[in-house]
């Protein structure tokens, strides 16, 4: 009995450029209706096109971004405890440049508030995993905060009290504690 011969094998096109020849043919109000009804269905979208056009935003709904890139940040499936689990590395770049871009729009209450929740979750998402991987990226967010902090003509007492509270936040009890604890010993000496 004769083997089969396989058909010829047909040349493919890759699927990006398929993509982008069917795109260049769209005019482009059906590319930006695409763009808002994709961005309105997929959070990562969003925040990735955000990051690229630089969009302005009122504070009350940067602080309603930087919640929901908290959550999906330091989101981890607790099936998974004790592991390298995978996180949104993307989700903590976006509660990083947030919490900048609250601190310039003068908001900085609101981002040392952000930043409670974030040490709350962030060090539990650490205490949960094999080897706390993300634990520079909390840090560096963070880190944001104190250093506007540092710099801040906020009441001494109120700066102070932040830094205890986030202090008490760390589960595990080593994220940022030392610039936290020189930043709270500053304060303090100035009451």
């Amino acid at each position: 009995m004769p083997k089969r011969r396989p058909k010829k094998a047909v040349k493919t096109v890759n699927a990006v450029e398929r993509l982008r020849k069917a795109l260049v043919k769209r005019t482009k109000c059906e590319l930006i209706d695409a763009l808002v009804e994709f961005a309105g269905d997929d959070r990562r979208l969003l925040r990735r096109l955000d990051e690229r056009f630089e969009l302005e935003a009122p504070p009350q709904e940067v602080v309603t971004a930087t919640r929901q890139a908290i959550a999906d940040a330091t989101y981890f499936d607790k099936r998974d405890i004790n592991r390298n689990f995978r996180y949104d590395h993307a989700a903590y770049d976006t509660v990083k440049r947030n919490l900048g871009r609250l601190i310039n729009m003068g908001q900085l209450r609101p981002a040392m508030d952000l930043s409670l929740e974030l040490m709350a979750k962030g060090s539990h998402q650490i205490e949960m995993s094999d080897e706390g991987l993300m634990t520079d990226e909390v840090k560096e967010c963070l880190q944001v905060v104190l250093e506007a902090l540092s710099k801040c003509d906020l009441p001494a007492d109120e700066a102070a009290a932040w830094c205890t509270q986030t202090i008490a936040g760390d589960s595990v009890g080593f994220v940022c504690d030392e610039e936290l604890k020189k930043l709270r010993r500053q304060f303090e000496a100035s009451l």
